[in-house]
């Protein structure tokens, strides 16, 4: 894989953001080692914003940098999975074709972003809830929860700034792609 330097400041900074975002400090607790976190729409953005590879790479490196600093070591299936959260949020500009670049952001693509929100969350901390099973022998009642209220939790979260930030960063995309030189 042959990354950028744009790209790869663009990676360090978005999981920097998630790391920190993603500290128990910033977060609701919400069950057993489960906490809702403002980090997640940093993850989002990302993806939307870059793809996803950079999507990946900003959920797998900042959730990891998220558990080093809290303390609790790496839990690597919950890293895993915010990885692919991020990876999946990132199909967002191909499935839409860029539209945001181009200055659009209407309810069709309001609606692909918040499914894609949900299924990300759904398949990549499924994944995770799976691994702890497996490899951890958690309990899967207790991982069946974590899993239930973080893709809700999330979602929403990502849904609710999403909406906020892509409407605007459209708008703005909209005006200057509207800027016409004077003769």
């Amino acid at each position: 894989m042959n990354l950028s330097a744009k790209t790869v400041v663009v990676i360090a900074i978005g999981a920097a953001l998630y790391g920190i975002g993603g500290l128990p400090m910033f977060g609701i607790p919400v069950f057993a080692n489960t906490t809702l976190k403002p980090a997640m729409a940093v993850l989002a953005l990302f993806s939307v914003l870059y793809g996803p590879i950079v999507g990946f790479l900003v959920g797998f490196i900042g959730h990891w940098v998220t558990d080093l600093f809290a303390g609790w070591g790496v839990w690597l299936t919950w890293v895993l999975g915010s990885g692919i959260v991020g990876m999946i949020i990132g199909l967002f500009p191909i499935i839409t074709k860029n539209r945001i670049e181009a200055g659009f952001f209407d309810k069709k693509d309001f609606i692909i972003f918040v499914a894609l929100a949900f299924a990300g969350n759904v398949i990549g901390y499924g994944t995770s809830a799976f691994l702890d099973t497996i490899l951890y022998a958690e309990p899967f009642s207790k991982v069946f929860m974590q899993l239930c209220i973080i893709a809700a939790g999330n979602t929403v979260l990502i849904a609710i700034v999403g909406y906020l930030i892509l409407t605007n960063l459209a708008k703005r995309k909209k005006q200057s792609t509207n800027l016409t030189e004077a003769p």
